[in-house]
């Protein structure tokens, strides 16, 4: 049977069906997973401290990447010369389940996702919810080699503790920098009002933080921002969606202006796929409610199928094979 219907059968147009990421296959058995790619849902959004409703993120992406499901096998670029996504398994395995007003027991339900795909060898893609989900998404690679996180993004994300509250979603880059096994971030599109204090960009810099507002990766240009991460390093690469513009991302709840246009995120993860391995990636605070189009799902899921064609291009072409890191003990 063909995988999307294109070789007879069904149409299977975008509005018909199921919306599994891409309209690729659901496999709800975790123990089961046999891909590439697995995508993850993590509709949690307790952690907001102003406008929730990201929780309806992973549902509104799926929806909007079945957009991008009808059409030839794979996803020919004609500037690049390459087919992307071609022979390339992805499954959608659902969401975590979710336990309201519990953050603690609905991040290890996350966690538990994420160790599924990373012991299947497959490559964890999560469609968040807020950006608390990056905590429990980065506790899995416990065990695994140190990574280095590359954060796109308008805030730093870099609370210690407000009021008791450890894990909201002003805080995933301070507890990811506490894990031994992450070895440096860098953090692209930071600017204006943020989340984060003075002292919270010192302490970011004292963990090896590397800080770049938009006009400064402007000014560095692609290839000299992507210097700035170390070469060769396995990446996590966690995508807030509010690390654009508002002008093409108004749906989220703290949008803020000044941010990043499509390509310039593209060309920028694009350039660091050539260099570096990608193990895994995350894309949070989609927060559908405030953007009636459509428009900034649509941006999520065109941004995501265009980076894991890439890395799995890569990987094929000899660059960061799957078989050289099932080799290793790690990935």
């Amino acid at each position: 049977m063909a995988r999307h219907g294109y070789e007879g059968g069904r149409l299977d147009l975008p509005f018909v069906g199921i919306s599994t990421f891409g309209k690729r296959p659901y496999q709800p058995d975790w123990s089961a997973i046999a891909a590439d790619v697995a995508i993850l849902g993590a509709p949690y959004d307790f952690g907001t401290q102003w406008r929730s409703g990201a929780r309806f993120g992973p549902r509104a992406i799926r929806e909007a990447s079945t957009l991008f499901s009808f059409g030839h096998a794979g996803a020919y670029d004609h500037e690049d010369d390459a087919t992307y996504l071609e022979d390339v398994d992805i499954v959608d395995i659902g969401d975590a389940d979710i336990i309201h007003t519990d953050t603690l027991r609905s991040h290890d339900n996350i966690e538990a996702g994420v160790r599924a795909i990373l012991a299947a060898g497959a490559l964890p893609v999560i469609l968040g919810g807020d950006h608390s989900v990056t905590i429990p998404c980065i506790k899995a690679f416990e065990g695994h080699e140190p990574i280095h996180v590359v954060q796109i993004d308008a805030h730093l994300d870099f609370v210690d503790e407000r009021h008791g509250v450890r894990f909201g979603h002003g805080s995933p880059m301070r507890r990811a920098a506490e894990r031994p096994w992450v070895s440096g971030m860098t953090q692209v599109g930071i600017r204006n009002v943020s989340s984060t204090a003075k002292e919270g960009y010192e302490a970011a810099r004292a963990l090896g933080s590397d800080i770049l507002s938009v006009r400064q990766a402007r000014a560095l240009g692609t290839a000299a921002l992507a210097d700035r991460v170390p070469a060769g390093m396995p990446l996590y690469i966690t995508i807030d969606i509010d690390g654009f513009d508002p002008s093409i991302a108004p749906g989220t709840g703290t949008p803020s202006h000044g941010g990043f246009l499509y390509y310039e995120v593209l060309e920028f993860l694009d350039a660091l796929i050539k260099r570096n391995p990608v193990v895994g990636i995350d894309l949070v605070e989609v927060a559908p409610d405030y953007d009636r189009s459509g428009t900034t799902a649509i941006l999520a899921a065109q941004l995501l199928l265009n980076l894991i064609g890439r890395v799995l291009f890569r990987r094929v072409d000899g660059h960061h094979s799957r078989v050289d890191q099932s080799e290793s003990h790690t990935f």
